[in-house]
């Protein structure tokens, strides 16, 4: 499968005026640079022991897999092209990954696995430390070498910024050993309730063979990084961040999720001192009072508008409304057809700039999950200076 000309290397603004900066603490300071997804090439997966996938209506059912329909994948590229175009028109510096086959066989030692993703949710690989970006380790093995899209645009920001700290987590080696077997098969005949035992256990498809994570089971505070036990994400995977990150607190939180799956639809911080929070999947008790000793609002999201109409092929849930993008802790991109979360940002004193979003849905999430923070103005700074229970 070839990838047209115009996206076979990343797209870059210039910089004379002001030279590359890897620098971000959090997701609401004012943004200078940003990575922007693609939709091209994506696959509906290969099944694998981590992930199913499973649409009978729209012609892939358990089982089958292969590219997105193209007129899909035009109209999610349009959606993402224009998204991008309105964050330069802001002066704010877009790049984006290069795309490869993701159709292809792909082999390690361990395995061989039938096909890869895609590159739409840069945000689900990488995440921005301050100076430093971390590509995480990914528990899918069509996900293992998805890395390699962004590897042109960090070696460019590698060699234009002296102070930017490139690191890698563990490639994960993914044997049987890192799942547990049949998981899928049993789970789902499980009742709601049991099924939210096993979350609040992190009783889940993974096991503690290696630590695995997901970049985007990670919610950044400054000094504090928040970092959900998920599908994706296991207790050896929090544990690797918080050795890795020695000078701040790592916090482990659990969800009431039965399908807990990245951190950034359901704990969404807003500016200082504000967070939306996922009105369906509660935060624990003690993850609240943290917030409130320190002088938090936790405000419960309304009811998406998503709720009515999700797309074709579409894995996300209709919480997908939540997945935000802050310009900085005043203004917030949210996708177009949203208007009731809209209205509810505004009545906090929000700008807001909608953007037409949904055909995206499908190749991996919303507007967060498309993007990756480069840069944005601010240092990093300890919103949480009084301490209580576990965290």
């Amino acid at each position: 499968m070839g990838i047209p000309a115009a996206e076979r290397t990343f797209t870059t603004v210039s910089t004379t005026e002001h030279p590359t900066r890897v620098n971000s603490w959090n997701g609401w300071d004012p943004l200078r640079h940003t990575i922007v997804g693609r939709a091209t090439g994506t696959v509906v997966q290969a099944p694998e022991a981590a992930v199913r996938r499973d649409f009978p209506e729209d012609g892939f059912p358990l089982g089958t897999y292969g590219p997105m329909p193209e007129e899909m994948t035009a109209e999610a590229n349009e959606q993402l092209d224009n998204f991008a175009e309105m964050l330069r028109r802001r002066g704010i510096r877009v790049d984006r990954p290069t795309p490869l086959d993701f159709t292809q066989q792909v082999h390690t030692p361990d395995w061989t696995h039938d096909s890869m993703f895609g590159c739409m949710p840069p945000r689900d690989v990488l995440i921005t430390v301050g100076s430093e970006i971390l590509e995480a380790t990914m528990s899918y093995r069509s996900r293992w070498f998805e890395y390699l899209c962004y590897r042109p645009l960090l070696q460019s920001l590698f060699e234009d910024d002296p102070a930017m700290r490139w690191e890698a987590a563990p490639k994960p080696r993914l044997t049987d050993a890192s799942y547990h077997e049949d998981f899928w098969d049993y789970y789902n005949t499980l009742s709601t309730e049991d099924q939210l035992d096993r979350v609040a256990r992190h009783d889940l498809v993974l096991t503690e063979e290696e630590p695995l994570f997901d970049a985007a089971d990670i919610a950044r505070f400054g000094k504090d990084l928040f970092v959900q036990l998920s599908l994706v994400t296991n207790r050896k995977g929090h544990d690797w961040l918080q050795r890795h990150f020695p000078d701040l607190r790592v916090h482990a939180v659990t969800s009431t999720n039965t399908h807990p799956l990245h951190l950034d639809s359901t704990w969404v911080p807003l500016r200082p001192g504000l967070v939306l929070h996922c009105g369906e999947r509660l935060a624990d008790d003690e993850l609240m009072k943290y917030f409130h000793l320190n002088d938090w609002e936790v405000v419960e999201a309304v009811q998406p508008v998503s709720w009515e109409h999700l797309p074709r092929l579409s894995f996300c849930s209709p919480w997908l409304a939540a997945n935000m993008f802050n310009i900085d802790q005043n203004t917030i991109c949210v996708e177009e057809k949203e208007v009731r979360i809209a209205e509810q940002l505004s009545s906090l004193g929000f700008e807001i700039v909608p953007v037409p979003f949904r055909a995206v849905g499908p190749f991996g999430g919303g507007l967060h999950c498309s993007t990756v923070d480069i840069e944005r103005e601010g240092g990093m700074e300890d919103y949480f200076p009084r301490r209580s229970g576990r965290f």
